[in-house]
């Protein structure tokens, strides 16, 4: 029994420990992190990756309604040839 209360209390005690030094480590992460967002330059890159895809994106949405309205000819297309064959 005593070996089972040690060993509970060796684990709390490892567990507590280990769970502050995580948390240190985890704070120094996040700041190193912030830090690097924060810098002039990452926002610049940040802004332009951005504009970059706004720009795609609208490109691309021409592009989908294009496409779209070319599909949408061809179906009514083939719709009307077999309209009109089962029609003779």
């Amino acid at each position: 029994m005593a070996g089972k209360i040690s060993f509970l209390v060796g684990f709390g005690a490892g567990y507590v420990l280990g769970a502050r030094a995580g948390r240190e480590r985890y704070e120094q992460i996040a700041q190193k992190a912030q830090g690097v967002w924060q810098d002039p330059r990452v926002q610049r890159r940040a802004d332009q990756a951005q504009q970059a895809v706004k720009d795609k994106a609208g490109e691309a949405g021409a592009m989908v309604v294009e496409k779209a309205s070319e599909a949408g000819s061809k179906v009514a297309e083939k719709v009307s040839d077999r309209v009109s064959d089962k029609a003779d």
